[in-house]
């Protein structure tokens, strides 16, 4: 696995935005769609460069939804971004009926998932996000860990027919890959194993990743072999890696900044009670709303849900006490 070599943060929606640009230059099909949040998603440097293929509907977010499909049924292949809060918050009926019953060419990336959201709190924490999209026949879901995954993973929706529903973080972020990685790691409907072991599984997304990368290698120094997972595609999931890590390790613990109803956590259990089951664990928010928190505290905020290396750690120990192995 191509991991990167040393300790380094970078920013998602930067990523996002430069890759949207760079792609804007190979294919005169791609357009943008903002909700008066084009700065910080970063998509207003889609729109500096190509203006006339940037459309910036201001705050209303199911007419953004609408447009897309509508510049989607006329050939476009349509990125439509703003807070997670807004899509899917506010526009369910939008992405189920007019862009994933129709499979409309839509992709739908969105910043501010989970708690890690600054002080808007939770009116603004989206939290049920992964839940609500996974549910939607034809669409596809992804949480990138990182900048680079962003970039491949835009890079290939943009070229793969269909509805998309891919969630950013906020806040800079652990860069967990190599810049030079091979774009075919990102393969939708795969995990990556990104380091071996034997006594357990961490399986996460987003920045639960790194988070997992250090619990793994607490539970190194205290003799347990832990292997971890990016599974970056929720939907459709790699339910032959979750049954592969099942038989080989006997426990699994999953990792996100979600609700633990029905985002990754929910996905793994159900590919585990269907292929091969076992103790399984869910690190995540445990069905309750957040709070409001500076920047400067998000790590405690984490903390305070759950949301950390050493609730990671804990989870794999208790999963392996009860593991099949």
């Amino acid at each position: 696995m191509q991991l990167s070599s040393e300790r380094k943060i970078a920013d998602m929606r930067g990523a996002y935005g430069d890759t949207l640009v760079e792609l804007g230059k190979q294919n005169e099909r791609i357009v943008c769609v903002g909700g008066d949040t084009t700065e910080s998603l970063k998509t207003k440097k889609f729109g500096d460069k190509y203006p006339d293929r940037m459309f910036n509907v201001g705050i209303a977010e199911a007419n953004l939804v609408s447009i897309a499909a509508g510049l989607a049924i006329a050939g476009k292949i349509a990125f439509a971004s703003t807070y997670a809060a807004f899509i899917p918050g506010r526009c369910m009926d939008q992405i189920r009926n007019a862009i994933c019953y129709p499979f409309l060419d839509v992709k739908l990336v969105v910043s501010h998932g989970g708690l890690t959201v600054g002080p808007d709190g939770a009116s603004h924490q989206q939290i049920e996000d992964l839940a609500s999209m996974r549910a939607i026949p034809n669409m596809r879901v992804v949480v990138p860990a990182d900048a680079i995954s962003v970039r491949h993973l835009i890079i290939k929706m943009a070229s793969t027919p269909g509805p998309f529903y891919a969630r950013l973080a906020r806040p800079s972020s652990d860069i967990v890959y190599a810049e030079d990685s091979d774009e075919g790691l990102f393969e939708f409907g795969r995990g990556n194993i990104l380091r071996d072991g034997s006594d357990a599984t961490i399986i996460a997304c987003g920045l639960m990743v790194g988070r997992s990368l250090e619990a793994a290698e607490t539970l190194r120094e205290k003799g347990i072999s832990c292997r971890v997972v990016d599974m970056f595609s929720i939907k459709p999931i790699d339910a032959a890696l979750v049954e592969k890590c099942a038989r080989e390790t006997g426990a699994i613990v999953t990792a996100e900044e979600h609700n633990i109803i029905g985002g990754l956590g929910g996905a793994v259990a159900e590919a585990s009670a269907e292929r091969y089951p076992v103790p399984v664990r869910r690190i995540g928010v445990r069905d309750i709303f957040g709070e409001s928190a500076r920047d400067e505290e998000i790590d405690s905020l984490l903390d305070k849900y759950g949301l950390n290396v050493s609730e990671i750690a804990k989870a794999v120990l208790e999963a392996k006490s009860k593991s099949r192995k």
